[in-house]
């Protein structure tokens, strides 16, 4: 039996060991293995267990001395040690011995200057599938002498034991960069993979020179790129799925000096609350080949019903960036990025529903990783609460956020491009932008329409905002106008104005001018 030279890994005496199979094959794997079953659509539809995201505590670095002074150790970057890897290590492959496995041998980055090669060593068929969909996919001459720069192994059937292992629970997502080495045990979702992946492109990317990102990207007809920064609910998969504009990526991006290109070869999309109108690229890509985690679904009809999240509110459906009509195949553009675009969704009512930003500013804004919640959106929440995910993707970011931010701010001066604060939330009416309007001003921004504006400075943000756009009210443009209640007005633009600078006091090794770019109070 061929093993693709599974011993070096310390694998040994597999049941059987199956290398990038095709989609069809991995499908009929899962379905005979009780792993899933499949939709009306043909999705293969599985159930995550006690994991249905990222397990965010259980995740730990190699605090070893080749990276010790390189990663920005803390709540997020958590030490472990060598010995604790190792110990592992050894259970897990001990673990897989006599068992299935299957290898997904793959790329992650569309510029062949800096592709990596990833071996992902799957126990269940069904993560084999998701891997297989979400990275970049080799032909059969590149597999002939593929060489792996990292290796992920997943074995979610491997329980930890905290008080034997000393990790927090039965999972652990533990990454060796000395090794080249991600384990991922006890952990059923397979977001885990992807943004292992991503943790380590992250890592290795700017030692190439090349920004890497927690963006969507697409382009225009003229070659004109432009990436979108935000979290969860600020629109960026909305905004980026442009209909007069491809989409190189929803979510992971390298920008060059002469490139922005895609990690991924795939989509990781969220479920909750799909719908045919609302979303149709995402919804008409739960199809054959797409993996769907944690989607209740009727047992006998095998229709989903989007809205039920008694199984997770993060339930998620993963498939091929070529299932999205609009698609830039090669995933990348081979022109540097113009527009840059922050999202947030601010509750409060008082940021610019657009705002252009300095230097200072961009690096600031993108290091604060601003959006809100809502009052009453979740039980207990009487009042906007900030949230703040450090360069819009703290928990992947193993280095300093200052080198990010640099690294952004240089890209940005010698691309000669305009960076912009859009926020896609509410203001003093108390109801939300409305989506067209919140199109026509991105639209004006890729165009470079809104640069022929007159600009004034928001009193509270310091960020120059436009008093005219074409399709856009202009009271809306200033978030003072909407509001009767001048009092309130100021009130929250204080309370949020704190807030910002509450949590930028974290980030020490920012410069004096930096951090004199946030909002005034």
């Amino acid at each position: 039996m061929e093993t693709y030279g599974l011993e070096k890994l310390g694998i040994i005496n597999p049941k059987n060991v199956y290398r990038n199979l095709a989609p069809a094959a991995l499908v009929e794997k899962a379905l005979e293995r009780g792993e899933g079953t499949l939709s009306n659509s043909g999705a293969l539809v599985v159930k995550t267990g006690k994991y249905t995201g990222r397990s965010a505590k259980d995740k730990f670095i190699v605090d070893s001395k080749g990276v010790h002074d390189e990663i920005a150790w803390g709540s997020v970057n958590v030490p472990c040690t060598q010995e604790q890897f190792d110990a592992i290590y050894e259970k897990m492959i001990a673990y897989l011995q006599n068992r299935d496995i299957f290898i997904f041998d793959g790329f992650a980055g569309a510029d062949p200057k800096y592709t990596k090669r990833f071996r992902i060593v799957n126990e269940l068929a069904s993560q084999n599938l998701f891997i297989h969909q979400l990275l970049r996919r080799p032909t059969a001459d590149q597999l002939k002498d593929f060489e792996e720069d990292y290796t992920i192994i997943a074995a979610p059937g491997f329980k930890c034991i905290p008080e034997r292992d000393g990790t927090r629970s039965e999972a652990a997502i533990m990454i060796d960069y000395e090794k080249k080495l991600v384990l991922i045990a006890g952990s059923r979702y397979a977001g885990e993979i992807k943004k292992s992946v991503f943790s380590v492109m992250n890592y290795i990317l700017p030692k190439m020179g090349v920004f890497p990102m927690h963006c969507s990207a697409n382009i225009g007809d003229a070659g004109d790129s432009a990436v979108f920064f935000g979290l969860s609910g600020t629109g960026k998969t909305t905004l980026s799925a442009d209909p007069n504009r491809k989409l190189i990526g929803d979510d992971e991006h390298g920008w060059s000096d002469d490139s922005v290109f895609n990690f991924e070869g795939g989509c990781y999309a969220k479920c909750i609350n799909l719908s045919a109108e609302g979303e149709p690229e995402i919804y008409n890509a739960i199809k054959f080949g797409a993996l769907v985690e944690n989607v209740v679904m009727d047992p006998e009809t095998r229709e989903f019903d989007f809205d039920d999240d008694s199984l997770a509110v993060n339930s998620r459906v993963g498939y091929p960036v070529e299932y999205i009509p609009n698609a830039e195949l090669s995933g990348m553009s081979e022109s540097v990025p113009k527009t840059v675009i922050f999202l947030t969704a601010d509750a409060y009512g008082v940021m610019p529903p657009i705002s252009r930003l300095d230097r200072n500013q961009a690096m600031y804004y993108f290091v604060s990783g601003f959006t809100s919640k809502l009052a009453g959106t979740e039980i207990g929440v009487k009042e906007p609460v900030p949230t703040f995910s450090t360069c819009f993707g703290e928990p992947f970011l193993p280095l300093d956020p200052s080198i990010y931010a640099e690294m952004l701010a240089d890209k940005v001066e010698k691309a000669g491009a305009h960076v912009y604060l859009v926020n896609t939330g509410w203001n003093g009416t108390g109801k939300r932008m409305k989506l067209s309007y919140t199109r026509a001003m991105v639209t004006a921004a890729l165009t470079g329409e809104i640069e022929k504006s007159e600009f004034v400075t928001d009193p509270y943000f310091g960020v120059a905002v436009p008093t005219s756009i074409e399709g856009v009210p202009s009271e809306l443009l200033i978030p003072e106008n909407t509001w009767e209640d001048k009092a309130e007005y100021a009130k929250m633009a204080k309370t949020l104005a704190e807030s910002f600078n509450e949590n930028f006091k974290k980030y020490t090794n920012m410069s004096d001018e930096v951090k004199a770019a946030g909002p005034k109070p």
